[in-house]
């Protein structure tokens, strides 16, 4: 859909309407992240009205340790594989893991005692094809960096399940989004 200019014409109901149904990020669902809990499974947060979509947690989450946060597509527990980019704070080496067939997107964000740092992007969860998996914001204990990986097994999911490597997770929410096909 081409982009309306507007000048000096009124904005009518049908106008606004078409705009707002037609912007980028969409609300789909969210859920609260409990008390000292080892992992958070979110429900229905794909489906066949969006095709990529984006994931967070804010909110003030805390963890009980610093480690990696894991993400799960379904109940699928192989064929992930990508790899994490990443630089220590103390000697700005620019270092890296892999993932190679493991039980779960094993670099989806990062948890520390203060906060925990998600930022996913996914692309075809819900399609029965391998789903691409882009973590913008991994950081725990004193390394920051981004992963990206595949779920290379071509099935549909709607729900996905977050969990950090070790130790729980308290308070904050996870929110999903959908990306506007139109």
């Amino acid at each position: 859909m081409s982009v309306k200019t507007f000048t000096t014409e009124t904005l009518t109901s049908a106008d606004t309407n078409t705009y707002l149904a037609n912007s980028g990020l969409v609300y789909v669902t969210s859920a609260t992240i409990g008390s000292g809990v080892s992992s958070v499974t979110v429900s229905s947060a794909f489906n066949s009205t969006y095709d990529d979509y984006k994931i967070i947690i804010s909110g003030g989450a805390t963890s009980s340790t610093q480690n990696n946060l894991t993400l799960k597509l379904g109940s699928s527990t192989s064929t992930y594989y990508g790899s994490f980019i990443y630089a220590a704070f103390a000697t700005g080496a620019v270092l890296g893991a892999g993932i190679n067939n493991a039980a779960n997107f094993t670099f989806a964000g990062g948890v520390d005692v203060n906060s925990v740092y998600c930022n996913i992007e996914l692309q075809c969860p819900f399609l029965a094809k391998y789903t691409n998996i882009q973590a913008l914001t991994v950081g725990y204990s004193t390394i920051r960096g981004s992963a990206t990986g595949e779920h290379e097994t071509a099935t549909s999911y709607s729900a996905f399940t977050l969990a950090p490597a070790s130790g729980t997770l308290t308070g904050g929410t996870i929110t999903v989004y959908g990306y506007r096909k139109a």
